[in-house]
């Protein structure tokens, strides 16, 4: 049975992902692909949109979530990939640390039924924290093999970017995420038929702050790899996340608006 996991990292600009020492994400390119592109001109260059987008495969257009208020969605309608696998009878998985993916904060939560969620409080607790306690949890749960589907969320990027800008310690930060996902990924390395996809929701300001459209703020990537990944998927977005992790699954998902990678 194939296994997919998505690891969201808030607010990872692309030149400092070059310049950062990643070679958990590096690894995951070199086995797949790594592609950047710029964030839909349909919502502002915010977490809530683009989160949406990932976990549905649709733009705001149809899903509704155009900031970081979710109140007013249509994720009803257009439900997260994890909902979408656990009503198919697949075993689901979440771990998070921002309250609107999880909670009923602002209108939330984005994942709305997971099998199993983990959850840490990363405003209260501070994203550094609140990461590596759904981190922990993620290594001892996906180790057994008996989720199908997860989505592992790391704040801390984002976090220190608006606190203190894009300079040494936002670097430090992107790498101690790369660190957190190595460590789920030795986790579950004995597994066979597993799909590992890694993508950020925005970029940053020089002095940290996104929601505009300059050059870092509007660039996101993925990066992914597994048996149905090709290598040469040069043209993705975040619409087709979603479609990717449903089809490796054997679901439909002939009706959104993404597609899986290497069909665009």
């Amino acid at each position: 049975m194939p296994h997919v996991i998505v690891f969201g990292v808030d607010g990872v600009r692309l030149d400092t992902l070059a310049a950062a020492h990643t070679p958990r994400i590096d690894a995951v390119a070199e086995a797949g692909f790594f592609s950047s592109f710029e964030v839909s001109t349909s919502a502002p260059v915010l977490s809530g949109p683009c989160w949406t987008t990932v976990a549905t495969g649709m733009w705001p257009e149809a899903h509704g979530v155009f900031g970081n208020k979710f109140a007013g969605n249509r994720l009803a309608v257009f439900p997260d990939f994890l909902t979408l696998a656990k009503r198919a009878g697949l075993r689901t998985y979440a771990a998070l640390t921002w309250a609107p993916l999880a909670t009923g904060t602002s209108g939330g939560p984005l994942f709305t039924d997971p099998t199993r969620l983990s959850y840490a409080d990363g405003e209260a607790l501070g994203h550094a924290e609140a990461d590596q306690l759904v981190v922990d949890d993620a290594t001892r749960t996906l180790s057994t093999g008996a989720y199908d589907a997860a989505f592992v969320y790391i704040g801390a990027p984002d976090e220190v970017a608006h606190a203190v800008g894009t300079g040494p310690e936002y670097l430090a930060a992107v790498e101690r995420a790369d660190a957190q996902i190595g460590q789920v990924l030795d986790a579950v390395a004995h597994l066979d038929d597993l799909t590992v996809i890694v993508v950020t929701d925005h970029g940053h300001r020089d002095e940290g702050g996104h929601g505009g459209r300059t050059t870092w703020e509007k660039q996101a990537w993925i990066a992914a790899s597994g048996p149905s990944v090709p290598a040469d998927a040069a043209r993705v977005c975040h619409a087709d996340v979603a479609p990717h992790v449903l089809a490796v699954l054997g679901q439909d998902v002939s009706t959104m608006a993404g597609v899986p990678f290497g069909r665009r």
